[in-house]
């Protein structure tokens, strides 16, 4: 299997989306001071850079 941009970036995709689904779940049900809300944040810029990563398919 060749690994070309596109590819690489949808891999990245994923990966970003997973971890960010465990950090929004670490920050709900793990942590219920201040921090499980740094967590969930941290999960959501996870979200973001996902999505810039999965617009950039095709573009670079």
């Amino acid at each position: 299997m060749a690994m070309n941009k596109n590819t690489v970036l949808a891999w990245a995709t994923w990966i970003m989306i997973v971890v960010g689904l465990i950090l929004i779940g670490l920050g709900a049900f793990r942590y219920n001071d201040v921090a499980g809300w740094g967590f969930a944040s941290v999960g959501i810029g996870f979200f973001a850079i996902a999505w810039v990563f999965n617009a950039l398919k095709g573009r670079v």
